[in-house]
């Protein structure tokens, strides 16, 4: 899991999110239907913030981080930005990044 390069529909927007404490997940459905389910590990080491990923090309996965989602917000109508218990707050994940990140069997990479 060190790289992703999944790409992710042009147009790609939620209808529905929701956070799972005691699953650990965050269910969102997309304007075409398709759900996705995050656990939040997963979220957490698929951060976008320049903290997590620095300042390069490919996103990478980052092992070893608080994954308690303490809150999910709106960020305008682009993302969402997810806060977790230890304050890390600088992850904004742009839907197209989200959707792109997919874990299900039909969207992760070959």
């Amino acid at each position: 899991m060190s790289e992703r390069k999944s790409a992710a529909p042009a147009a790609c927007y939620p209808t529905e999110v929701r956070r799972d404490v005691d699953a650990r997940t965050v269910r969102v459905t997309w304007h075409d239907g398709h759900v996705s389910e995050y656990p939040f590990a997963y979220l957490r080491g698929w951060c976008p913030c320049a903290a997590c990923q620095g300042h390069g090309g490919e996103k990478h996965y980052v092992e070893g981080q608080n994954t308690e989602l303490t809150s999910l917000n709106v960020v305008g109508r682009y993302a969402l930005g997810l806060i977790w218990a230890d304050g890390h707050d600088t992850g904004i994940y742009a839907y197209r990044y989200l959707r792109s990140l997919c874990p299900c069997t039909d969207c992760a990479p070959a």
